[in-house]
């Protein structure tokens, strides 16, 4: 019997669900969930309802995981532990500093409704974050590294929407190579954040806005680009639609670390993504961690976990005597 999948919400992350979905043999796309109107919502897989958020309670025991596709700020706070209720259910949050707080509140109503629910998942936090535990535990004397990029940041390309003057923009963070280059090396660099990553930005302006004030307001905002080595392009809007209408992204983690009886032999641990979807790839990894929940859940484990929880077996839709026999 193939899982039955469901999925809140249907912008990219959604959709890019949907296409994992279709990539897996064991996994069935069951209903879509939206907050708007569903006649309004046109979805790529033919037979397969698309449903009022208001009427998901009526689906208890017809799905076997919901993904959760809200965003970190303030959807998945709200949605993850009202839904791990009903649910065995999956999310992407992504808040590193408020993760502590959310797990807690989702292990209650996860428990509460005999439910898994794992959270914080994708490729960072996700993949980044098991990459970096696998080598805190190998190398112990060592030393952690993540740059993010190239690629685009929709949050800070957001946050340049947002100023006066601006009809659109994309956001590039881009490591920066001498830094990259030296933690390879295992020089073991101190560096600031400007020394990590610079961020390139494309800009369409208004008719009439003032270049130089837009500029001199992305330079210089706290949080997104003051402690940042930044350039801002201003271009057509269809300039833009033509080069920069994807959403790329990728980065690296890198541990260096010291092994033998005086530290004589030097190690680097690297894992790097280059992703030409982001949503796409994410998705891609919530789906494996969807069959996780639905196994965890079928052995009668319930409350919240998270990747670092959760063993490599349960993501593969193939058993233990096929893995040790092709993977291992």
């Amino acid at each position: 019997m193939s899982i039955r999948i469901g999925i809140m919400g249907y912008g990219n992350l959604g959709r890019g669900i949907e296409c994992a979905i279709k990539k897996n043999d064991d996994l069935e796309l069951a209903a879509v969930f939206t907050r708007r109107d569903p006649s309004t919502v046109s979805i790529l897989t033919e037979g397969v309802s698309v449903c009022s958020v208001n009427d998901v309670e009526s689906w208890k025991g017809k799905i076997d995981v919901m993904i959760l596709c809200g965003g970190s700020a303030t959807d998945l706070p709200e949605q993850t532990p009202k839904y791990a209720k009903l649910f065995n259910v999956v999310d992407s949050f992504d808040t590193h500093a408020k993760i502590p707080e959310h797990f807690a509140n989702v292990d209650a109503a996860a428990k509460e409704g005999g439910n898994i629910g794992i959270i914080s998942v994708g490729w960072d936090p996700g993949m980044f974050s098991l990459n970096r535990m696998y080598a805190n535990a190998i190398l112990p004397d060592g030393k952690d590294y993540t740059f993010w990029g190239k690629g685009v940041s929709q949050g800070h390309s957001d946050a340049i929407r947002r100023i006066a003057g601006v009809k659109d923009a994309k956001q590039y963070t881009i490591p920066v190579d001498s830094a990259l280059e030296a933690v390879r090396a295992g020089k073991n660099p101190e560096l600031t954040t400007r020394q990590k990553h610079t961020r390139e930005c494309f800009v369409v302006l208004e008719d009439g806005a003032d270049a130089a004030k837009v500029e001199n307001e992305i330079k210089t905002m706290p949080n997104y680009f003051a402690d940042y080595d930044t350039t801002v392009h201003f271009i057509s809007e269809e300039e833009l639609k033509r080069d920069h209408s994807g959403i790329p992204h990728g980065g690296f983690v890198i541990r260096t670390g010291k092994t033998g009886w005086n530290d004589e032999n030097d190690h680097v641990i690297e894992y790097s993504l280059k992703l030409d979807s982001n949503p796409e790839f994410t998705s891609s990894v919530i789906v494996a961690y969807a069959r996780a929940a639905y196994k965890l859940s079928k052995e009668g484990a319930s409350g919240c976990k998270t990747v670092f929880d959760i063993a490599p077996a349960y993501l593969s839709a193939k058993d233990g005597a096929e893995l040790r026999k092709s993977l291992l």
